[in-house]
């Protein structure tokens, strides 16, 4: 018997593969995130087997959109549609992608007309439960209504960006530092108009908010795992991840960055929404090089 770093037993066994199914494993050996065939094979089988992936997925789509005015005077963001589909519904597909069925909706405006429209998420290939904001909670409050749904690693993801992140990868990353949050990252020409992540390897130290000097140019992609324990880190009330609970973790040493090369799009406002109805290609792998 062996044991993994995740203190799990192992047992050896002995396979058999073709010549150019080793050629692929060994491509995916890059001695940083996979060190061996052996270590992707068993990735491999997880991620089939739906064994390395956090279980449930908060998404936050209270917020009244702003931004996305006359499209959200009648209409909750949640609902306005890229390329012909509400913007939750892509978002859906990264999540069934990786056989992650299980979601929380976060609702605030509009909310009867998303809880309409979801229902129970059977007519999308979800389980769709609801946690209702009375008021604005930010993007951390929401969670203290959610922590009754939560029993382990889970997502959450802000509900005004669609992206394509390889979910099985990142969790790994996160399992193996020991983190309590893992944000996912992203590149962008310009970072001095968004919080930049200052890394030390995976660990996060700080981000720098629009600094005129950026010390990257990853950005937060608004898709993170965390563990339950975060939960009660969170203040009652309005609070932000971002301010009221990341800078924690950074200081203890359990906030870690992934940078990821699949598409992101931010939707936020009329601008960037255009440019997403234009470009988005749909959730295509996670962005695996």
């Amino acid at each position: 018997m062996l044991v993994s770093l995740w203190g799990k037993m192992k047992e050896r066994v002995t396979i058999t593969l073709d010549k150019n199914l080793i050629e692929q494993i060994d491509k995916r050996i890059d001695g940083v995130d996979i060190r061996n065939r052996s270590q992707e094979i068993e990735n491999i089988l997880s991620e089939s087997l739906g064994a390395n992936i956090p279980g449930k997925a908060v998404l936050l789509v209270g917020g009244r959109g702003t931004r996305l005015m006359p499209l959200t005077d009648k209409i909750p963001k949640a609902l306005i549609e890229v390329q012909n589909r509400p913007i939750t519904e892509h978002l859906f597909d990264l999540l069934k992608r990786y056989g992650i069925r299980d979601t929380i909706l976060s609702v605030g405006y509009l909310k009867e007309k998303i809880k309409e429209h979801f229902g129970d998420g059977s007519g999308h290939g979800m389980n769709v439960e609801y946690v209702e904001e009375d008021e604005p909670l930010g993007t951390a409050g929401p969670l203290r209504l959610a922590k009754k749904y939560i029993t382990d690693s889970f997502i959450v993801s802000n509900g005004d960006e669609l992206k394509d992140i390889n979910i099985p990868r990142m969790y790994r990353l996160h399992k193996r530092k020991g983190a309590l949050a893992t944000i996912a990252l992203t590149t962008v020409d310009d970072p001095t108009q968004y919080g930049v992540a200052r890394l030390d390897g995976s660990r996060i130290i700080e981000f720098v908010e629009k600094p005129s000097n950026p010390p990257s140019n990853l950005i937060n992609a608004g898709f993170y795992i965390l563990e339950p324990e975060v939960i009660d880190m969170i203040p009652e009330g309005f609070s932000m991840l971002e301010k009221d609970v990341f800078p924690k973790l950074a200081k203890m040493g359990k906030l870690r960055g992934f940078p990821f090369a699949g598409q992101w799009f931010d939707v936020g406002n009329m601008e960037r929404y255009k440019i997403a109805e234009k470009n988005w290609k749909g959730v295509i792998g996670g962005g695996e090089e």
